[in-house]
């Protein structure tokens, strides 16, 4: 498996499990477009895919800015030549039960996860259909598949990429376009670490394979899915999750 002369764009690739989708992408031949709205973190992550002699740039981008998004995409098929695989990425958590929640934090991450994706989608697909070709892989999670207490505005942000996704892979199929989704699990990073303690033991309660996932684990499933070995796959999601949700 092999993404040698391919150009991907990650978003919120400065950590976690973006950090770790572009030095797996990176690994398998890629070059790599770093977008993150911490710019500083994104420049880190290119020094590292640099010592794996691949090329990178890192871009300073508010996903849910859409006029921002469409002059970086731009900017970076100026700088590549191209973009053949987007993995949107990027994505925040306001927790809080729906009786307390402030309408702010409601629209802050409706607007990062979920327009940011419409947003990066929208942008890179006016260059992915003149070529013909392109891989797009939404990164959702497990939330948004069974849901979660205090995260109602994340799990609709979330379920949402589901529905998206699958109306997209429709759309663009015969122009040689594939759009799925990955729903991880609970995964260890910078975002769940902060959560209270007693929620993260009962999301461990309910993973019968009895570790928390990697962002390796996420990094995986993402370049199967943006390789020629899963041409034929659209429109489908990916639970990566230890068995927490079947």
């Amino acid at each position: 498996m092999t993404l040698e002369g391919r150009i991907s764009l990650i978003t919120g690739a400065a950590q976690g499990i973006g950090k770790e989708i572009a030095l797996e992408l990176a690994r398998a031949g890629s070059d790599i477009a770093v977008a993150d709205i911490l710019f500083d973190k994104a420049e880190e992550t290119v020094r590292e895919i640099e010592t794996l002699k691949r090329r990178a740039k890192a871009y300073g981008m508010d996903v849910s800015d859409t006029d921002e998004v469409h002059q970086t995409v731009n900017q970076i098929n100026e700088d590549f030549g191209k973009i053949d695989i987007l993995v949107n990425n990027a994505g925040i958590t306001r927790d809080s039960l729906l009786i307390r929640m402030k309408r702010e934090d409601w629209d802050k991450v409706l607007s990062i996860n979920l327009t940011g994706v419409f947003n990066c989608t929208q942008a890179v697909l006016r260059w992915m259909l003149k070529q013909r070709y392109g891989r797009i892989v939404n990164i959702a999670s497990v939330v948004g598949l069974m849901g979660n207490a205090g995260q109602s505005n994340y799990a609709a942000s979330k379920a949402a990429i589901i529905g998206f996704s699958k109306s997209i892979a429709r759309e663009i199929a015969s122009r040689g376009i594939t759009v799925n989704v990955i729903a991880p699990g609970y995964i260890d990073t910078p975002m769940t670490q902060r959560l209270p303690d007693e929620v993260k033991k009962g999301f461990l309660n309910q993973i019968p394979i009895p570790r928390l996932g990697l962002p390796q684990d996420i990094a995986k499933g993402v370049a199967f899915l943006v390789s020629d070995d899963a041409e034929y796959i659209t429109g489908q999601v990916l639970n990566i999750n230890g068995g927490m949700y079947m």
